[in-house]
């Protein structure tokens, strides 16, 4: 009988040590998902994915199977968040993972990144469809990764919002509905975080992505700190070119008043396919793509579960 205990405490630590590792496996994040998911996503079926086009729409349905499938919930009735561009209707995608800590789970962290497009660009040869591989396929991508991560290991006390926005190239349209709505429910709203173009690597002497709005808050170091390593820097043209006004976080930041911020890895060198009909899933580098989604993951779960509001904004 006592042999029989030994053994069976023995399967059930196996097994508590395989759920473990599942847990916190990286291998939720697939290459291949990625790939096969930015190819889908800056085909010429799509378009173009212009906000208000039959494209954009298979995009949406897309994603929001993407979410059903790898238990992503709704965080308003539907993935829809609606907003009308005079007679156009737009959506952003919404998805939740709730946070797994009682208090923490109040508190709200977005990912975020716009998933459409310009539609058609100066034609070259025979082709006219921006596609939009890099801008922002790629950001769409990794968003959608990490939401499956989330959502596989539960591994956040904090809820995470992960949103996919329309019209962006409209002038940051569809963010700035989301961030009036949210702020007119209250929504306890703590960071932000736009994932902008990353589909293709800076050079090996540069540090792998950087962030805008560097000197706002310390929300780089806090990234590098649970991520264990300098995964995010700073980049002088960032500010040259203000494109912390330019993108999806900044009606966060002007809504709620909180660090929100955008990640990106193209620095104006390294590609020069912006909005051009060449933004080619082909020119995708998906090592580096797969690299970049993994090694936000520690950082990424370490703002999601700090005990106290660890990110904070400067003094002006």
């Amino acid at each position: 009988m006592k042999k029989h205990f030994i053994i069976l405490g023995f399967v059930l630590l196996l097994v508590t040590c395989a759920s473990k590792k599942e847990k916190n496996n990286p291998t939720v994040i697939s290459k291949s998902s990625i790939q096969t998911n930015l190819e889908y996503l800056a085909s010429d079926e799509l378009q173009g994915r212009n906000t208000g086009t039959e494209g954009i729409e298979k995009a949406a349905v897309f994603i929001e199977d993407f979410f059903e499938k790898n238990g992503v919930k709704p965080y308003f009735k539907t993935y829809r968040d609606s907003f009308y561009l005079e007679e156009m209707i737009g959506y952003n995608i919404v998805g939740m993972v709730e946070g797994n800590d009682t208090n923490l789970k109040k508190e709200v962290i977005i990912l975020g990144a716009h998933y459409d497009h310009i539609g058609y660009g100066k034609k070259v040869a025979t082709d006219s469809i921006a596609n939009g591989a890099n801008d922002d396929a790629s950001g769409t991508v990794a968003v959608m990764e990490w939401a499956k991560y989330f959502a596989h290991t539960k591994s956040n006390k904090r809820t995470i919002l992960f949103t996919l926005f329309a019209a962006e190239e409209m002038g940051l349209k569809g963010s700035a509905h989301l961030a009036k709505r949210l702020k007119e429910q209250e929504t306890a709203l703590y960071t932000m975080l736009n994932i902008e173009m990353v589909g293709v690597p800076r050079d090996s002497t540069e540090v792998m992505a950087y962030i805008t709005g560097y000197e706002k808050s310390n929300f780089p170091q806090a990234l590098n700190t649970h991520a264990g390593k300098e995964i995010i820097g700073y980049f002088p043209k960032a500010e040259e070119y203000q494109l912390f006004f330019r993108s999806d976080n900044y009606p966060f930041f002007k809504e709620f008043g909180i660090p929100a911020h955008a990640i990106s890895t193209f620095d104006f060198t390294n590609y020069a396919y912006y909005h051009h009909v060449d933004d080619e899933a082909d020119q995708m580098d998906y090592e580096h793509l797969f690299r970049f989604v993994k090694e936000m993951i520690p950082a990424l779960e370490g703002i999601s579960n700090t005990s106290t509001q660890e990110i904070k904004l400067y003094e002006p």
